[in-house]
């Protein structure tokens, strides 16, 4: 159990004895995963980072925090399958879009989108929580393709950022489910 429970309703209640199957994996626990310790955010460009949270290699996904600490940009880019984002604080759109997403909004993109992020400067970071579903396809300033990024590239990243900064290559090797 967590802690010990007050006076809640349930304080009586056994946690379930072997409640992981055999070859469960457990679950990923990270505290306070929007931190601002620049140690865990990786340049995904050169205004914005990445602090992953969950990566599955088999369905090419991954979960992380998006971080940009003033005005930011992610390149013009589409995603084949779905994307969902939940924003923690700060303000970003899309070019492409008519709205601005601040602290509490929720967007679902559509496989098949393409868009350039951007974030603004609007006095505190953008931190937006984002579970990524396969590759991003990079775009040229025309909306044709120009490279691809997929969990691989991902992982790659990381592990070197994590290196560089002491936290080591093997963080990364912890968040795979």
């Amino acid at each position: 159990m967590p802690e010990n429970p007050n006076s809640e309703f349930w304080k009586n209640l056994k946690p379930i004895e072997n409640s992981q199957k055999p070859d469960a994996l457990p679950e990923v626990y990270l505290s306070k995963v929007a931190t601002d310790d620049d140690r865990y955010y990786v340049p995904f460009t050169e205004t914005v980072g990445s602090r992953p949270l969950w990566i599955n290699v088999k369905d090419n996904s991954w979960a992380d925090i998006l971080r940009a600490k003033e005005a930011g940009l992610v390149n013009r880019h589409y995603h084949p399958h779905e994307v969902f984002a939940y924003t923690i604080s700060g303000k970003w759109g899309y070019l492409e879009r008519d709205w601005t997403a601040t602290a509490g909004d929720f967007i679902y993109e559509a496989p098949g989108e393409g868009h350039t992020l951007v974030a603004y400067d609007s006095g505190e970071p953008m931190k937006t929580f984002f579970i990524v579903k396969g590759p991003l396809i990079w775009l040229d300033e025309n909306g044709e393709t120009e490279g691809v990024f997929d969990v691989h590239d991902y992982i790659a990243m990381c592990r070197a950022h994590y290196e560089k900064v002491g936290i080591g290559a093997d963080y990364v090797n912890s968040l795979f489910r």
